[in-house]
């Protein structure tokens, strides 16, 4: 995503325009977050980005009906650049692109105010957004990481088993699957092994040239083998005795960073468990993804002790905030879907929450709800907080409340 024009005022009003450029996953990545929904990188910034209310402008194709004097009609499609009012934004997976639906909010000469219009964001084409309530240090945020250029925390991985293969890159805010490969291999039979080898090294073949198609694995970066049994260990070798049987210098100068670790099966979910392992955590140890994933295990940690440090639970983290106990040296854990809320007091709840926390000097992470870390986290009501002193009885208020309720509503009923 490139920064096209940014014009914001101290308070908050003002445009930005912004060029989604990343083509690479358009036809082929598939976000792996329990559904098929399919995103490229730029339309993951857009998706967290635009909101309902807001303002956005871009270029439209619009089917205008004109009538002559006979009263015959034609049907043509006119290119136009629309403003509209957004009131939902969804993500097609068959045509790949960004679908925005709003009302009209500036005429033209094609287009009456108010109608109703669909906005089709595409690579290559400028959009330019209005926050309706003013741009907020999130929502700030989600435009810097968005520009950033240093895409140089993407990890590659390949989740395997005899037979079956899943290529995926796991970036810094999501898990995107590039390819899947299926091969059949003859089952190993006792003193006739030979057709089994031999399909084995085929399944290597096509597995290995599938991605070096989407990877480059000459980087200085880990590449993650995972598998049950010997699987990966063996794609492992296959992979240095191709690079050496072909004098590929850069593939064997970059074989210590190839990962080999061991995974309940070859389908993708086991990333999850893969993901945690000591020799994986090691080597991914200064991504994004490791630090979430080290701060979630910190907060569970600190949850099982039950030393009043770890709390979850908008009530309950809100109390500590409001207590000074997540400033100076505490971490507020916030899943990004918060942020995401169609309710604009809620998005400010949060906002003003991440604010605080900052301001009384805190650490805010805000957690990609595509990673495992994220997902976690929701299971926690999406909030969570790392206290710098313990606390006690934050849920007591809440637990005597709905008692007090409780008991109103019985003397209703007398």
């Amino acid at each position: 995503m490139r920064l096209i024009k940014q014009n914001i005022e101290r308070d908050g009003s003002g445009t930005v325009t912004l060029l989604p450029e990343e083509p690479e996953d358009m036809v082929h990545g598939i976000l792996y977050s329990g559904s098929s929904r399919l995103t490229t990188f730029s339309q993951w910034h857009a998706y967290n980005l635009i909101a309902p209310t807001d303002l956005l402008r871009a270029s439209a194709i619009r089917r205008v009906v004109t009538e002559s004097a006979t009263g015959s009609t034609t049907s043509t499609r006119v290119h136009t650049t629309l403003l509209v009012r957004v009131t939902g934004i969804e993500f097609d997976p068959q045509a790949g692109q960004l679908h925005v639906s709003g009302r009209v909010a500036e005429e033209n000469k094609w287009v009456k105010s108010g109608s109703y219009h669909t906005l089709d964001l595409e690579l290559q084409r400028n959009f330019t957004l209005e926050k309706a309530e003013g741009w907020d240090s999130v929502a700030l945020d989600v435009v810097r990481e968005a520009v950033k250029q240093d895409k140089e925390g993407t990890v590659p991985a390949v989740v395997m088993q005899e037979g079956l293969a899943n290529i995926c890159l796991i970036t810094e805010h999501q898990t995107v699957l590039k390819q899947r490969v299926e091969a059949g291999i003859p089952r190993k039979r006792s003193g006739r092994s030979t057709e089994h080898d031999k399909g084995l090294t085929k399944f290597f073949q096509l597995t290995l040239e599938t991605l070096l198609r989407h990877v480059d694995i000459t980087q200085p970066r880990p590449l993650l083998l995972a598998s049950p049994g010997f699987t990966a260990a063996g794609f492992q070798k296959y992979i240095i005795e191709e690079a050496t049987r072909t004098s590929n210098k850069a593939i064997l100068g970059n074989k210590s960073n190839f990962v080999v670790v061991h995974s309940s099966s070859g389908h993708l979910h086991s990333l999850n468990e893969i993901l945690k392992s000591a020799p994986v955590l090691s080597k991914l140890k200064d991504t994004k993804y490791a630090k979430e994933t080290r701060y979630m295990d910190d907060f569970m940690t600190m949850l099982r002790k039950d030393d009043g440090r770890a709390w979850y639970g908008p009530s309950e983290v809100e109390k500590a905030v409001e207590k000074g106990a997540v400033g100076g040296g505490g971490v507020l854990l916030i899943n990004n879907s918060l942020f995401r809320s169609q309710e604009i007091g809620t998005r400010k709840r949060w906002v003003a929450l991440v604010d605080k926390v900052r301001e009384s000097g805190g650490e805010v992470k805000i957690l990609s709800s595509d990673h495992e870390s994220g997902k976690r986290l929701e299971g926690l009501s999406g909030i969570a907080a790392i206290l710098t002193f313990p606390l006690e009885d934050l849920d007591e208020e809440d637990e005597e409340s709905a008692a007090t309720n409780g008991a109103n509503q019985e003397e209703t009923i007398i």
